[in-house]
């Protein structure tokens, strides 16, 4: 018998030398001694022929659905971090914050924070197999963090779900003839309806906020009925027309995650890959275009002196973290359909980079049709700039409206719309199931009732957005749902894996699934960079947050404290669990702190952090 000594922190083998006729293994022996008491063993099996297993005392890999191919992983990923957000917000910060200047603190903040942490999710689930919130049985005391993200994923597909809708609801008033939106003259359209052709409105508005183009009368009028809500207080009835849209939202989504990942890894082929065909396409027209040069010289002017605001950096820094949707969960969830031994490092330098190159790729189609739209009514590309649903559902259709064969291009801006956000939502969905049916086996079991329930659930808050005061609870949910309490949430977690379970551990995780440790480079950013990071993200974002409003309408007070109440109801599950977990386990305090922060580590390890908790 080879006996093989290795340090008393890492596990010990003993390989068996006996020739048989089957395939050769090893046998790892867990030897714990003298915790709390208690002396025992555990064993698992490891083939020898390069492969690696899982995590001690875990299932067998075969136990675990996986993904049909490994292209089904990144395009999920892909299509997940891939958003509006990268049409409709990334084009507008990089033009307001210095053009190519804005790209040094963004790109930094890539390196330092973003990959770090995408690396750090996608190794998290794909070593230990498990959901957001069973993953942290490496630590048992940190579990809230896995519920706080999976409630801010259900959250986020109260709202998002309506946004998507909005797209399905142009989609389907594209395809006309003459596109609703380009004239005054329509049922909804109001006496103040003004086409503009070459001039600003009197009052000094900008054109892109302007509230009386035919664009955005459609929008707040025709699609919203807005003006029949006199503020959050004032909601009204929900709008049939987008109950519809948001009935065949649902539906994609529960046909397309019931069957688990077998069935979603295909979806994305569709929805992951659309946008960028659609985007190319945008962009060759949009460069064709007069004007079109004046919006990309605008869009990529660079001025250092922006770099003095810390504005910018607070926007590059915000826009990093949500751009690559770390703290959803979706990327632990995704990660743990994996087979054990995928390279995940690979994968998160590519699905990172590629969701950054895309949203400054789009920029380029963006602009180049923002330009065209300043030269049409003579006034400067900042005039007619902005983010949000403002551009993708005012500006940017009013363009098309005007273009030769307005109809197709309608259409295929609102099927990007559609696919960016479909598969976007299945990942915050696919968090929340797999998130809760680890933890709760009878919910695995019945894996297309629980879908069912979970898509008709926010199927029924939703309906709260799409009413006619409905984008008042939109704006509130966005800027609560997923605000302080997603940074929150992230925070913990990379200080709960880097400091409580420890970067040495981690590091031997990611070792033991791909045969080499992460470079001192990763493991200084995961325990020092990234949660300073995020600290100082968490801070800059609660420092700047002006009054909720939207547009001219602010926010009662009462509406903010219920923002805030949907916001705490997340971050609160983080010391709600500790409590329960501590006063939940028999022993001296000493003992059960080492019970709750430990998890297949030696005893010596745990007192060491334990030690340094109570300091």
């Amino acid at each position: 018998m080879n006996i093989q000594v290795m340090p008393e922190h890492k596990l010990s083998s003993v390989a068996p030398m006996k020739q048989c006729n089957v395939e050769k293994k090893e046998v790892e022996l867990i030897l714990v001694k003298d915790q709390n008491g208690v002396q025992y063993t555990n064993s698992s099996i490891i083939p020898t022929n390069g492969s690696r297993v899982g995590p001690p005392g875990s299932s067998s890999e075969d136990n675990r659905e996986t993904w049909g191919k490994k292209i089904d992983f990144l395009l999920s990923v892909i299509g997940f971090a891939v958003d509006l957000a990268n049409v409709w917000r990334f084009p507008y910060l990089c033009y307001k914050n210095g053009g190519g200047a804005f790209l040094i603190p963004y790109i930094l903040f890539l390196f330092i924070a973003g990959m770090p942490l995408f690396y750090m999710e996608l190794a998290l689930g794909q070593y230990n197999r498990e959901g957001a919130a069973t993953v942290w049985k490496i630590c048992p005391v940190f579990k809230g963090v896995g519920y706080t993200v999976i409630l801010i994923a259900l959250y986020v597909g109260f709202y998002y779900n309506v946004i998507i809708a909005w797209s399905l609801h142009y989609l389907f008033s594209s395809m006309t003839t003459e596109l609703p939106w380009l004239r005054c003259g329509n049922s909804w359209n109001s006496v103040n309806c003004t086409e503009f052709n070459g001039s600003l409105p009197e009052n000094g508005t900008s054109y892109a906020k302007y509230k009386h183009t035919p664009a955005a009368e459609y929008y707040e009028r025709g699609v919203l009925n807005l003006h029949e809500s006199s503020g959050i207080e004032d909601l009204g009835w929900p709008r049939w027309q987008l109950v519809l849209c948001l009935v065949v939202v649902v539906f994609i989504l529960y046909f397309s995650l019931w069957k688990g990942v077998k069935s979603s890894g295909k979806v994305v082929y569709i929805t992951a890959t659309m946008p960028y065909v659609v985007l190319f396409v945008l962009l060759i027209r949009g460069i064709t275009l007069d004007g079109s040069m004046k919006g990309i010289k605008q869009y990529l002017s660079i001025d250092f002196n922006r770099l003095s605001d810390p504005e910018v950096w607070i926007d590059a820094a915000t826009q990093i973290f949500y751009s690559l949707g770390a703290g959803f969960g979706v990327l632990i969830a995704f990660a743990s359909y994996n087979k054990f031994d995928n390279n995940c490092y690979r994968d998160a330098l590519l699905t990172s980079t590629v969701n950054c190159v895309t949203s400054f790729f789009s920029g380029f189609a963006i602009f180049s049709v923002l330009g065209y739209m300043a030269k049409k009514h003579g006034v400067e590309v900042k005039d007619v700039a902005t983010e949000g649903p403002g551009l993708v559902f005012v500006i940017y259709p009013e363009a098309i409206s005007t273009l030769l064969g307005s109809t197709f291009w309608a259409i295929v801006f609102f099927i990007m719309l559609l696919t960016l956000g479909i598969d976007s939502a299945m990942g915050g969905m696919e968090a929340v199931l797999t998130g809760l049916s680890d933890d709760f086996k009878i919910l695995k079991r019945n894996r297309k009732l629980f879908t069912f329930a979970t898509a008709f659930g926010t199927f029924l808050v939703a309906l709260l957005c799409i009413t006619n005061g409905g984008i008042y609870v939109v704006t509130l949910l966005d800027e609560y749902a997923a605000g302080t309490s997603i940074l929150f949430g992230v925070l913990i977690e990379a200080i709960g894996v880097s400091w409580f379970y420890g970067v040495d551990r981690f590091s031997e995780d990611i070792e033991r699934m791909m045969g080499f440790k992460p470079g001192l480079y990763w493991r200084l950013c995961w325990k020092y960079v990234s949660p300073a990071f995020l600290l100082f993200v968490v801070i800059a974002s609660a420092v700047k947050r002006p009054p909720l409003r939207y547009d001219n309408y602010v926010f009662p007070e009462w509406a903010n404290q219920i923002g805030w109440g949907v916001a705490m109801s997340s971050m609160l599950m983080v010391p709600f669990y500790a409590i329960y977990k501590f006063f939940s386990l028999p022993g001296t305090f000493r003992e059960v702190c080492i019970k709750i922060c430990s998890a297949h580590k030696s005893k010596h390890h745990i007192v060491l952090q334990i030690n340094l908790f109570l300091i």
